[in-house]
């Protein structure tokens, strides 16, 4: 694949302005892009493939959706020259554009504000890491040599807007305390990483540029956590990423309610309940117990034990606990469950629960026996 060089594509035109801050900088929907339109006198750190770095003459920031064919052409092409070619095809300057790439529906940007007395902060975030969401030290997905290596997709892109005058070092200390609240907001969706038992802290390819305005007056010498702009931008990454999240992946707390859910980190699967089912209560109605096994998984009592016994697991494998302390622990909590979901029974712990085995492997046995009792009543 060649993209076109010259003329704007007129698939790109120009559509809409969807936000504007206090300071000019225009935020414009393209059909398969967000432009960024910046005034003079701006200041970018940016992570991009092109004019990446800290640069004093950006004038514009896109954000672009790739389809199949410019995957397809990424897998043997040059990124950056593509990325030139891209900022061409959207009528801009490719010597003074710097921009990001995603899979990302652009439908699904969240472009979130907050100010304080003379601090503004917006960013504008897209997100998807259902592909190749990771966790900080998760085995490696591909090894560059020589600037050769798999092009990956699914990413979150973070553009950040400061009203206030930033130099370089709080420039990268924004992008520091940025960082941070991304992790936050995966961490509070218990968001999962593709490559271990992990949270995930984002993915593989995440991109972030964070902008200043060198006019201003109002010079900030930190963006750390105890400062105010460093509150603000917890305050909109958190926000952003989690709206993005939500609309991109449908990754949020109604669709984290779910047992079955949290236990996919560590690869259980709907199946492994019904094989263990059919192995030990002699079942052969897979369709009439996949059922009861859903609506199960949704009980939000079942979700928060599940959540407890999935923590302690977490901090075994930290090393926070001993492992032989937590399986104690975990067990009284299973324990628990039969009376929490008032069935008048109690099972054969003796017979159920096995040092031997692994707290989620003693869950699916425990959980197994809840779903057969409540449904045979």
């Amino acid at each position: 694949m060649k993209v076109k060089r010259g003329n704007p594509d007129r698939s790109n035109n120009l559509n809409r302005l969807i936000h504007q801050t206090s300071t000019g900088e225009k935020v414009w929907r393209y059909s398969k892009s967000i432009v960024i339109q910046l005034p003079d006198k701006r200041n970018v750190l940016t992570a991009s493939w092109i004019n990446g770095g800290y640069r004093e003459d950006i004038q514009s920031l896109f954000n672009h959706q790739l389809n199949q064919e410019e995957i397809d052409y990424l897998e043997e092409g040059s990124v950056p020259g593509f990325m030139q070619n891209l900022a061409e095809n959207l009528g801009l300057d490719p010597e003074r554009t710097s921009g990001f790439l995603t899979v990302a529906d652009m439908d699904n940007v969240a472009i979130v504000t907050e100010r304080f007395r003379e601090i503004e902060v917006t960013s504008i975030v897209t997100a998807g890491i259902e592909v190749n969401g990771g966790r900080a030290g998760d085995d490696a997905s591909y090894y560059e040599l020589n600037g050769n290596y798999e092009f990956r997709v699914g990413t979150i892109n973070t553009i950040l807007l400061i009203n206030s005058h930033l130099s370089q070092s709080t420039l990268l200390r924004a992008v520091m305390t940025a960082v941070e609240a991304k992790t936050v907001a995966l961490q509070e969706l218990m968001a999962p990483s593709q490559y271990s038992d992990g949270v995930a802290t984002g993915s593989g390819t995440d991109n972030i540029a964070v902008v200043s305005n060198l006019s201003s007056e109002n010079l900030l010498t930190t963006a750390g956590k105890h400062s105010k702009l460093g509150e603000l931008i917890g305050k909109v990454i958190i926000r952003s990423t989690k709206r993005a999240l939500s609309q991109q992946s449908n990754l949020n707390p109604d669709s984290q309610c779910d047992m079955l859910v949290r236990l996919e980190r560590f690869k259980v699967q709907a199946n492994d309940y019904w094989e263990h089912v059919k192995r030990v209560y002699q079942k052969d109605n897979k369709a009439q117990f996949m059922p009861q096994l859903y609506e199960f998984s949704k009980n939000p009592l079942v979700v928060s034990l599940v959540a407890s016994l999935l923590h302690t697991v977490d901090e075994i494998n930290w090393g926070l606990i001993n492992e032989n302390q937590g399986k104690k622990t975990a067990h009284h909590l299973m324990k628990t469950l039969p009376s929490l979901l008032n069935i008048g029974k109690q099972p054969d712990y003796s017979a159920l629960l096995k040092e031997d085995d692994s707290i989620i492997q003693n869950w699916i046995k425990v959980s197994s026996w809840c779903i057969i009792s409540l449904n045979e009543g």
